[in-house]
């Protein structure tokens, strides 16, 4: 039936001028349809097989970007309905929960999908080290991935001021205080991202011209870029792939004069048509189809969140009662409770060497060992130091978000009101 519906759609003229290509019915037709799509002319016409398996890339690269899109299509819905104003923030987030048709689910899944993007960069690049898929020639890719890392760290960062409610204001004035702690231009810094010295309409204001223009734009051109040299680079990282070589050729002056030969093609010598690697199959069906599945379960896992749970909305901001104790984003709760111990290694050391250490490693390891495979032996001491890295900062959020209590002192989560005594 759907097969008839397409072949009549396809045979008027209109028909034709959108679709160039029918249902695949032959290879060379499986090979066009990735060829002659827009949407799809990021992706080669065939892929590995060993790329299609679940456990190469757990798809936390792909769940990313359809929650990046996702974003974008709700932001853009509940910017009909928010006015960046101190006076009007709040109400406009009281209108979306009681008055907009569907607006609480809308905001809800804006929400929880924002804080899915940044569990799901951060796994993605656990990911990528993991199975060494950041080695050459993959190594301005990783870099794009760090910027795009920091660049979702500072879309979530800058939408969390936007509610203009008490966990919205505090937060953004402890995680701003935590970028004032850099020598010398801290406090000119954090000045320019507040546009004064306490968090305001000018803040409200920066913070919403981040968050729906700058920001989204950057990163979009840096996805593209990224997907791009995903296919350039050979596509994704997979176990006994040729080495890259980069020769440079010596330049040689063209002839001045013409030259002639015969050329024969010797008995059994011409290449065999129809002949397929055995370890490549088409983009279509065979990967569309699971990134079609994966974005479907991405929709569904969003709208029971958004229907069943609702994003946090305390009372109006307050400059004056600040909540005890007043805590940054969760993401950025480690470096909160590093600060707690010394404002500078928590600040500004530790933030530029994590920026740095991961910005310079695949320019450091330079070894091809392990590459496309999960946690290679070849790789003990990097993927000790990563996962002790990794673990350290995981502790210390939890830590931050669930074992301190009032003036910052430890507490039992259990127990509220049982405060231990600090230090």
């Amino acid at each position: 039936m759907l097969k008839k519906l397409w072949a009549q759609l396809l045979g008027t003229r209109i028909g034709r001028s959108v679709f160039r290509v029918g249902l695949p019915a032959s290879n060379l037709q499986r090979a066009q349809v990735a060829i002659s799509s827009f949407l799809l002319h990021m992706q080669p016409a065939k892929v590995h097989q060993r790329t299609l398996k679940f456990s190469t890339t757990l798809g936390l690269g792909l769940i990313t970007l359809y929650l990046f899109f996702i974003l974008i299509i709700t932001g853009v819905l509940l910017m009909f309905y928010y006015v960046p104003s101190t006076d009007l923030a709040y109400q406009s987030m009281k209108d979306l929960e009681f008055v907009v048709t569907a607006g609480m689910v809308l905001r809800n899944m804006h929400r929880w999908a924002a804080h899915l993007m940044v569990i799901f960069v951060m796994l993605h690049m656990c990911r990528v080290f993991y199975t060494g898929a950041y080695k050459q020639p993959r190594e301005f890719n990783w870099v794009i991935g760090v910027i795009l890392f920091i660049l979702t760290l500072a879309l979530s960062f800058t939408g969390y001021l936007l509610p203009w409610d008490q966990l919205a204001f505090w937060a953004i004035t402890v995680g701003s205080s935590i970028a004032g702690y850099a020598p010398i231009v801290g406090e000119k810094i954090k000045f320019i991202l507040l546009g004064g010295h306490t968090v305001g309409q000018a803040a409200l204001l920066r913070f919403y011209v981040l968050h729906v223009v700058l920001l989204p734009g950057a990163a979009l051109v840096l996805i593209g870029i990224h997907l791009w040299r995903v296919r350039k680079d050979g596509g994704l990282a997979r176990p006994g792939e040729p080495a890259f070589t980069q020769e440079e050729l010596p330049a040689t002056a063209l002839p001045t004069t013409k030259s002639y030969g015969l050329m024969e093609l010797a008995h059994g010598t011409t290449p065999a048509v129809g002949v397929e690697p055995d370890d490549e199959v088409f983009t279509w069906p065979n990967l569309i189809f699971r990134e079609i599945l994966v974005f479907m379960l991405v929709v569904v896992l969003l709208l029971v969140l958004a229907i069943f749970w609702n994003a946090p909305l305390e009372e109006f901001a307050n400059p004056v009662h600040p909540p005890n104790p007043a805590k940054a984003p969760w993401y950025f709760l480690g470096l909160q409770e590093l600060v707690s111990y010394s404002a500078l290694w928590g600040g500004v050391i530790v933030p530029a060497l994590i920026v740095v250490a991961l910005v310079a490693l695949p320019y450091l390891d330079r070894r091809r060992a392990g590459i496309g495979v999960w946690f290679s032996r070849e790789r003990k001491v990097a993927l000790s130091i990563f996962s002790i890295c990794l673990v350290t900062m995981i502790v210390l959020t939890i830590i931050g978000s669930v074992f301190r209590g009032p003036n910052w002192s430890f507490q039992v989560p259990w127990k509220p009101n049982i405060v231990a005594e600090e230090r």
